[in-house]
């Protein structure tokens, strides 16, 4: 049996029941403070992503904001929201690599800080090139890369 494409990969994370608002408790509690959390649907995260014109950026907590306000929640899910764009990048490149046109420029998704995210496809420097042609300066700050003044270029959430 075959491995799993990315793109099937997406499509099954999409069939969960999700999105779903949890109350915070336990060890949750510890690490994000009391109130809900909601974790969001691969489709969701996507959705957001496909949204960023060339020239923008938006973080993956912005990204958390976005969707806890459209579902009333305290919190976005960090863990959930990093795998389902992770996951949107990856069939992303899959599509591209099919001749696809229109796909989602998870490039444009960087980490906390402006961070080049290094688990996208093509790691850093495929990341890095595309930034750039769209007209961002990436620069090496101890082992991470950043996108320098990205705040500058951040769309509003």
């Amino acid at each position: 049996m075959a491995p799993r494409s990315w793109r099937e990969k997406f499509q099954h994370a999409c069939k969960q029941d999700l999105p779903r608002v949890i109350t915070i408790s336990g060890k949750m509690s510890k690490r994000w403070g009391e109130g809900t959390c909601v974790i969001p649907s691969p489709i969701e995260v996507d959705a957001i992503m496909k949204r960023v014109k060339a020239g923008k950026l938006i973080t993956i907590n912005e990204i958390r904001q976005k969707i806890a306000r459209k579902h009333r929640a305290t919190i976005g899910c960090p863990i959930t929201t990093g795998i389902f764009a992770w996951l949107a990048a990856h069939a992303a490149a899959e599509d591209a690599l099919q001749g696809k046109k229109r796909i989602t420029p998870y490039w444009r998704t960087l980490k906390v800080g402006g961070e080049v995210n290094p688990k996208y496809p093509g790691g850093v420097d495929a990341n890095r090139r595309l930034l750039e042609a769209e007209g961002h300066t990436v620069c090496k700050r101890g082992k991470k890369y950043i996108v320098v003044d990205y705040t500058r270029s951040l769309v509003s959430v």
